[in-house]
């Protein structure tokens, strides 16, 4: 098995309270392996600890425990930060500066050469979406193009490791399909993306692997498959017709609406009759819809099992 690309091992962060009063105990010993390829998805409620473990990967933060290696370094090794592409989570950047400016500015820092920069500036800044808007000063920038100028000038020295702190925060549906595409196609590539987010639908269509964490601690973690499992918890199946659901096995109507009647079922044998007898009755069925268990049950039922210990 190769190594993991990050490996994070009893991880801890106390942070002093206000006034110099009390502790707050950010990370309570915080374990987990990001595997060298894929992606890999942070998740958990305000507070829970993301954000600081993240920065704490990047050499932004000192544990006060713990050891945090990326690429079997150490984090915040000089080798390891050039393989490392980073997004806060609220980025702030010079707003006087145009888009391609930004970009062409964190590109430098690496010392990339001119012409080389020039080409993977516009090509980024394509990427992510902002053509025609590179000559724009960033304070005319919306929330989601100032998240997608970030993303970009986070793959400026084409790392191997990104790490994302909410990445589609902001964005409208489209602008998160896009950038779900883009981590998507940087998987392709072999890069491994780690990142942190609260939109679990998102997580859910293209994590590899997931953990949650809740008061700083990691409640739950594995690949998806193996945390949500392959079985059909129930169905939903919707018909139209002026037949009703009476006498059907396991049934509990969802809705009923001009005509048109969703019923959910929960077992195998309760789809076959009613697939049998709806018709019969002079029904005419419009979808079939099989549900397993979603990483949101998965998250909440996290939450409050923590919550109540």
């Amino acid at each position: 098995m190769p190594d993991p690309a990050i490996s994070i091992r009893g991880l801890k962060k106390t942070f002093v309270g206000h006034l110099s009063i009390g502790r707050i105990h950010a990370l309570r010993g915080v374990d987990l392996e990001v595997p060298s390829t894929g992606i890999y998805g942070f998740l958990g409620p305000n507070g829970a600890g993301k954000t600081t473990t993240l920065k704490i990967v990047t050499g932004l933060l000192f544990p006060s425990e713990g050891e945090v290696r990326i690429m079997g370094r150490p984090a915040g090794d000089n080798l390891v930060r050039m393989n490392l592409g980073f997004l806060p989570e609220s980025p702030y950047f010079y707003d006087y500066l145009t888009g391609e400016e930004l970009v062409t500015f964190f590109g430098s820092l690496f010392g990339i050469p001119g012409k080389e920069l020039k080409d993977r500036t516009r090509l980024l800044l394509d990427m992510v979406g902002l053509r025609g808007k590179e000559k724009l000063p960033l304070r005319k920038y919306s929330k989601g193009m100032l998240q997608r100028v970030g993303l970009a000038q986070a793959m400026v020295n084409d790392p191997q490791i990104l790490i994302l702190d909410e990445p589609m925060s902001g964005l409208d549906p489209i602008g998160r399909r896009e950038i779900r595409d883009l981590i998507l196609g940087l998987k392709e590539k072999g890069k491994t993306i780690f990142f942190s987010s609260h939109i679990l639908a998102d997580a859910e269509m293209i994590c590899d692997e997931v953990a949650i964490i809740v008061k700083g601690k990691v409640v739950q973690k594995g690949r998806l498959e193996e945390l949500l499992g392959k079985d059909v918890r129930f169905w939903d199946l919707s018909f139209k017709g002026p037949a009703d659901a009476e006498g059907l096995p396991s049934r509990h109507v969802i809705t009923s609406h001009e005509g048109y009647t969703m019923i959910r079922l929960d077992s195998e044998e309760a789809v076959e009759q009613a697939v049998s007898e709806l018709p019969k009755r002079g029904a005419r069925i419009i979808s079939l819809v099989p549900h397993k268990a979603s990483l949101e049950e998965l998250f909440l039922s996290s939450i409050e099992e923590r919550e109540n210990d």
